[in-house]
């Protein structure tokens, strides 16, 4: 397929699509609202109670905190609720052994996983000023399973679209190269959510204070480790646009060119956005921008592959059409 035309016209259920897509948005949604939740020291908001907030299972918030708090938790709750609405759906219209079963247990599992790092966090008081290196480390792989998280919804939303399913073995240089850009990505986030932490918990008054910070070995490791982050960054970067445009097999046409343009403009604001948070001390608007970005280019990343890697063997079958319960709408 040439487009994202052709690859609609293909789906199974253009509404389960639809609702597959809306989790995609939705996660996105929570992941930066939970950003939100640690850059304003909300995360205690709740006390040290879970799944209760302050020890009610109805609680009436008196401060902001208790409300951001109260938010994310509420928002993540019903990302339980809908992905266990997708299973049922995805049992329904697709047959045994296909992968959509599959995909969609998968990311029910990483949701259930994403909730106990979250409880963990707020029951071991991991949350708000706490500055112990076990928050930092928690912290780095709550931001990394939530990719992983986003990755299995958007795979779901891929394969629902009519996207084909994809091989890592037909092409072994290709997966290779690939799966070292999304290593990168995810040593490049876990980096980021402690150096945001680091933000948070040691603020500097200027860039001179900040970078002072970045290199005095009395400073908290969060702090320290300030420094790799956009060096990982700038390295992953280049390394991807590299790969992009000078790899026989990645230099294609319809889909996979498109993905790739739009992952150039995508790195292009993320460095960009990097750079201003660090001239501008990372305030919380441009911490949360920059997440956003890191979130799409990880959404677009996972559909190139998916493009110059596919397997021969489309998601669906025009057969499992006619078994569909949902009935496919209009484009």
């Amino acid at each position: 397929m040439t487009s994202f035309r052709e690859m609609w016209d293909t789906a199974v259920s253009k509404p389960f699509a639809k609702f597959a897509w809306f989790l995609v948005a939705y996660t996105i949604f929570i992941i930066v609202w939970g950003a939100f939740v640690r850059a304003t020291g909300s995360g205690a908001g709740c006390g040290s109670h879970w799944p209760t907030c302050n020890g009610d299972i109805i609680h009436r918030p008196q401060q902001i905190e208790t409300i951001i708090e109260m938010t994310h938790r509420y928002t993540s709750m019903f990302l339980g609720f809908f992905s266990i609405a997708q299973i049922i759906l995805a049992w329904r219209l697709f047959p045994q052994g296909h992968i959509m079963r599959k995909a969609v247990l998968v990311a029910f599992g990483f949701t259930v996983f994403e909730g106990l790092l979250g409880a963990g966090l707020v029951i071991f008081e991991l949350v708000a000023y706490n500055t112990s290196s076990t928050r930092a480390l928690v912290v780095g792989l709550h931001l990394v399973n939530t990719l992983l998280l986003l990755g299995a919804y958007v795979l779901v939303a891929w394969w629902a679209s009519g996207g084909s399913t994809f091989s890592l073995r037909q092409n072994p240089r290709l997966t290779r190269m690939l799966g070292l850009a999304f290593a990168g990505l995810l040593l490049v986030s876990a980096f980021g959510a402690i150096t945001a932490l680091g933000n948070t918990l040691f603020p500097a008054g200027s860039l001179a204070e900040g970078i002072a910070q970045d290199f005095d070995p009395n400073s908290h490791f969060a702090v320290r480790l300030r420094v790799w982050h956009p060096v990982i960054a700038i390295l992953t970067s280049v390394y991807l646009v590299v790969i992009m445009f000078n790899v026989d097999g990645l230099r294609q046409e319809g889909m996979a060119r498109q993905l790739s343009n739009g992952l150039v403009a995508i790195i292009g604001l993320q460095l960009v956005g990097g750079f201003l948070n660090v001239v501008l001390l990372a305030p919380v608007t441009m911490q949360l921008w920059h997440l956003i970005t890191a979130d799409v280019m990880w959404v677009l990343l996972i559909c190139y592959t998916a493009v110059v890697l596919p397997q021969t063997a489309p998601a669906k079958s025009t057969e499992y059409a006619n078994k569909a319960i949902l009935k496919p709408s209009g484009d």
